[in-house]
């Protein structure tokens, strides 16, 4: 039924009634084909065949805590990837590892290092506050001169760097300084830690001076016009999404997206999910069937796919919630049918997979071959065993 009004005269007589136009309700997105959704733009779906730092750009990076979990990401995304296309990129000072989104380490590409990095300013300004104890009495306008100077005469630990700063501002809270030069500057981790097959304490500088420019975005040529964040956006859909403003904003560790996202809404679909949330995505991304296979796939602790909405429904099953955690470390996992199923750990020789139910026989031939195929990528030439079992915690 459509909704009427009454119109009236200036005496109060009813004149009529016209129709008020409803927009119509935006579709519901069930959680399957969130799920299927979000593995296209994740490329877990089906392997990609473009290159390791194309997928760094698509992606907007991937948490790196570790050195190995990127590498493992890719081989879990690309056709055709090698553990070397992705140090090959680090040694050239391509790639980058910087504190960015979440207040946690990323394997960026040097690009993206540079736009993101600025981007989340304001969070990293933030955190800062709950350190302010342990700063009283320091300049931070000075520490974040002296800091700078210090990284960029040579990489320094941070140990080292809070160790000089504590020179200028004795009674100060040596952690409190170490989070301040974090949070003031972009530091990013020099090779050659983060190369695969090679080691290396955190050696830090800041991202201008092992980059060699500015910490500023490169307009394409001939890109519409758009502010940074609005790009960030658009970018996020497309890597994410479809996906809500909280979704964002749990992915970049920041507040007051919802300007942004309104914004760009005539540039938008807009959906619901099954509890009301309004979801925003690019009208050419994939949202495939939501019956298309999604075969097996192993991932890294901490990856991304897990970290980006605020609602994990379409990945997570509910009775599993918690259980890809101890404590504040996160288990590598095991996605069977798109979503969680079980963990998996790569120690002394044996693959050993722990699935959270029961898998069929088909299903377990599949995810040991999808095991065989990330060995046979990341570790060609060493023997290991792959067993179902127990996944040994820590």
């Amino acid at each position: 039924m459509r909704n009427m009004t009454k119109t009236t005269s200036a005496t109060g007589t009813s004149t009529g009634t016209t129709a008020r136009p409803t927009a119509a309700p935006a579709p519901v997105l069930g959680p399957r084909a969130l799920n299927r959704a979000t593995l296209a733009r994740q490329l877990l779906l089906t392997r990609s065949p473009i290159s390791a730092e194309d997928a760094l750009t698509h992606l907007l990076g991937l948490q790196a805590q570790n050195v190995k979990p990127p590498y493992y990401a890719l081989a879990a995304r690309l056709d055709g990837f090698g553990p070397e296309d992705l140090s090959r990129l680090m040694a050239d000072r391509e790639a980058v590892r910087i504190v960015t989104m979440r207040s946690t380490i990323h394997t960026h590409t040097a690009a993206d290092c540079l736009t993101l990095r600025p981007l989340v300013q304001p969070a990293r300004d933030r955190e800062l506050t709950y350190f302010r104890k342990g700063l009283e009495g320091v300049d931070l306008d000075r520490l974040t001169t002296l800091a700078r100077e210090l990284v960029e005469q040579e990489p320094r630990t941070m140990k080292q760097l809070r160790e000089a700063l504590l020179v200028e501002w004795p009674d100060a809270d040596p952690q409190s300084l170490s989070v301040a030069a974090r949070c003031r500057l972009p530091l990013v981790q020099v090779t050659p830690r983060g190369l695969w097959g090679h080691s290396g304490q955190v050696a830090l500088t800041t991202a201008e001076h092992w980059l060699g420019r500015p910490a500023e975005p490169d307009p394409e040529p001939d890109a519409e016009p758009a502010s940074v964040l609005d790009e960030t956006v658009l970018r996020y859909l497309a890597a994410f999404g479809p996906a809500s403003v909280k979704d964002m904003q749990t992915w970049a560790g920041l507040t007051r997206l919802r300007d942004a996202f309104e914004r760009l809404r005539p540039r938008l679909l807009t959906f619901r999910d099954e509890r009301g949330t309004e979801l925003f995505d690019l009208p050419d991304a994939p949202r495939p069937d939501p019956e298309t296979p999604a075969p097996p796939r192993f991932l890294p602790e901490f990856d991304n796919l897990l970290l980006s909405h605020a609602d994990r429904g379409r990945l997570v099953p509910a009775d599993l919630k918690g259980r890809t955690w101890t404590g504040n470390q996160a288990h590598c996992v095991l996605l069977v049918d798109g979503v969680v199923a079980g963990l998996w750990r790569l120690a002394d020789g044996t693959l050993t997979v722990e699935p959270f139910g029961s898998l069929t026989k088909g299903v377990r031939t599949a995810v040991v071959e999808e095991g065989e195929r990330m060995l046979g990528t990341l570790h060609a030439g060493t023997a290991y065993d792959i067993r179902f079992g127990t996944v040994v915690r820590g």
